[in-house]
């Protein structure tokens, strides 16, 4: 499964420096996470929404929403989170590399949001071993309209 953004942009299947197995950056959230957000919580996954022939920027939810984004697109779901806090006033909340170093970070402090950052490396889906890097979760609101309830 593909999905495709504005621009047309495909997911890239890559290859781990050390070993000869083909990868993909479908990982299941780890379930302490995802049970709290979407069970408990009640938020939706758009994620799992989207296949190779849908626009994700073309939808808008007005309701919370947990993302852990497809690592090689975290630009355009980054992107595709901030408008829906915004302009639906919604708490949306990011699973993401705790990378402070790149332009999607430096997009989510400039929009403003509150930093959960996780002690340890997550292990993802079915995998034995601990992520190559640490993971925070990104809290975005629409903290002017906030204010002026």
């Amino acid at each position: 499964m593909y999905i495709r953004f504005k621009g047309g942009t495909e997911m890239k299947s890559y290859l781990q420096k050390h070993e000869k197995i083909k990868y993909n950056d479908h990982w299941s959230t780890p379930k302490e996470i995802y049970d709290y957000y979407i069970n408990t919580k009640n938020y939706l996954d758009p994620c799992k929404l989207y296949d190779d022939r849908t626009d994700i920027q073309n939808y808008n939810y007005k309701q919370n929403m947990f993302i852990n984004p497809p690592y090689s697109m975290i630009s355009d779901w980054v992107e595709f989170a901030i408008n829906n806090s915004y302009y639906n006033n919604t708490h949306v909340v990011l699973l993401i590399p705790s990378r402070t170093d790149t332009r999607y970070f430096h997009r989510l402090l400039n929009y403003g949001v509150d930093l959960e950052f996780i002690k340890g490396r997550l292990k993802f889906g079915d995998s034995k071993n601990c992520a190559p890097f640490p993971s925070v979760l990104v809290h975005l609101k629409n903290k002017e309209l906030e204010e002026m309830k």
